[in-house]
């Protein structure tokens, strides 16, 4: 039996229109929008058109059916270019939409999904809170039933897509009840705009400064008892399937902020000269490019087969986090790389190598830092003992 390594036509097809649409209508405003910390309703509007919404949803529910590869070459296309674009992207379809998609009952699905696949509204994920990043068992918000009403308190913090004028509903994950000293967690859809969800952007970021970034407050925020996502203690399993694949999406933002990076080391390595000659015939310059290359090329590999198994039904938390690990810390030198490459130039907004370098660090904290990839992986590999 031999393996194919090409790809599906309809993913270089992906690849192609992503890629143009990136360059054409991303590339020449993205370090606009990032100076601003401007998120722009504009080419949300433009990527919903063209399906950047939804790829991995049937059509019954207004998705294009497309699948997982083809999604995360969006990702990667965009990241390529931009990456607050690209978390517009990641996190509505990884974090707002397959939540719904996957657990919401059929009139969650038909209420949110047709207007979330065409980039009409925005959907987030409440997971994270002041006091509980990577330790999500000790999130303190919490849901009371009263009567036919939940009753929410609480806060969120750093919720991508929660805080724009068209985002329309947040997953959050909630305490329902504590039993033994052991909490049964649950997920709640709760509308933008319901009395006591109080939301506030958040201003002042290092990386992704065109994407929104919220904090969320609940205050007494009561939402009718149907708006249980599946079924009542499933929170936490819920949390986890989604972090799964939303760490393939991570990943392609890295994979793709890394082939960006490399670009432009690679482009202005040709054109700069010193002491007569281009500065990538200098053996250090080679060297971090061919080391930029087979780094990228090994990412890319092991995402796509990530992608491979998802759309098979077969992803475990091994190949997401493997992913997500190795994507986030390749873009990471290969950031370095590049800022080192243009030398000076490098430190300067004119230069997209700046803002790659800065984009690049939140890989290595957002759905999950790369120490707790490293314990996913540890305990799926058999590692015995406690060390996490």
């Amino acid at each position: 039996m031999s393996l194919n390594f090409d790809l599906p036509k309809d993913a270089d097809l992906t690849r192609k229109v992503v890629r143009e649409f990136a360059e054409k209508e991303i590339g020449p405003i993205a370090q606009e929008l990032d100076d601003n910390e401007q998120f722009s309703y504009d080419l949300v509007r433009k990527m919903g058109k063209l399906d950047f919404f939804g790829p991995f949803v049937s059509e019954e529910y207004g998705g294009s059916a497309v699948g997982y590869l083809n999604y995360i070459i969006t990702v990667e296309e965009i990241a390529r270019i931009d990456g607050s674009q690209a978390a517009t992207i990641a996190a509505g379809n990884s974090l707002g939409i397959a939540p719904i998609y996957y657990f919401g009952t059929e009139e969650q699905k038909r209420k949110w999904l047709p207007d979330l696949c065409k980039g009409n509204i925005l959907a987030s994920f409440g997971l994270t809170e002041p006091d509980a990043g990577s330790d999500a068992g000790a999130s303190q918000t919490n849901a009371v039933l009263d009567g036919n009403e939940w009753v929410i308190n609480g806060s969120k913090i750093f919720i991508t897509n929660s805080t724009t004028d068209i985002s329309a509903v947040c997953v959050v994950q909630c305490v329902t009840d504590v039993k033994d000293g052991r909490k049964e967690v649950s997920c709640i859809l709760v509308e933008n705009g319901t009395p006591g969800f109080i939301t506030e952007t958040m201003h002042g970021k290092m990386c992704w400064r065109a994407s929104n970034t919220g904090q969320l407050t609940f205050q007494d925020c009561r939402v009718p008892k149907d708006n249980l996502l599946g079924k009542r203690g499933e929170g936490f399993h819920q949390m986890l399937k989604t972090l799964d694949g939303g760490r393939l999406s991570i990943g392609a933002m890295g994979l793709g902020g890394a082939q960006g990076a490399f670009e432009l080391a690679l482009d202005y390595s040709k054109k700069r000269k010193q002491f007569g000659r281009p500065i990538g015939s200098f053996q250090a310059n080679a060297f971090k490019l061919a080391d930029m290359a087979t780094e990228i090329e090994m990412a890319r590999l092991l995402l796509y087969k990530a992608c491979w198994l998802m759309d098979n039904k077969k992803l475990t938390p091994k190949y997401s986090a493997m992913a997500k690990l190795v994507c986030s810390e390749t873009y990471y030198r290969a950031a370095n790389h590049a800022v080192q490459i243009h030398g000076g130039y490098g430190l300067m907004k004119d230069y997209a190598a700046e803002r790659h370098y800065r984009n690049q660090k939140l890989l290595d904290i957002g759905e999950g830092t790369s120490e707790v990839q490293r314990i996913v992986i540890a305990r799926n590999i058999g590692v015995p003992g406690r060390s996490m």
